[in-house]
């Protein structure tokens, strides 16, 4: 991946990062038992935080605007599930 100016590794690195700060999300609420929609809602705050990141912080050749857009799609996705899961917590699965 040297045309992105990225080796290999640290792309991977890049790509592992949010998915582990969203299991770590899942895995501490579960142990303390807090409400799906602030689990939900914390997981979106994670998603656009690397978003905005991998968007418009990295400079330049480095960046990732195709990911960091997909991670928006899901920070969207999961404000949208904890709304449901804070207006009818027993319809939600998560």
């Amino acid at each position: 991946m040297t045309h992105t100016g990225v080796d290999v590794i640290d792309f991977l690195f890049y790509t592992i990062y949010p998915v582990i700060a969203i299991f770590l999300i899942e895995i501490i609420s579960r142990a303390i038992k807090i409400p799906k929609w602030l689990k939900l809602w914390t997981q979106a705050a994670v998603a656009i935080g690397f978003g905005i990141y991998y968007w418009f912080v990295l400079p330049e050749p480095q960046n990732f605007p195709l990911t960091g857009l997909v991670l928006f799609a899901l920070a969207f996705a999961l404000l949208y599930q904890g709304r449901r899961a804070k207006i009818s917590p027993d319809k939600s699965p998560y």
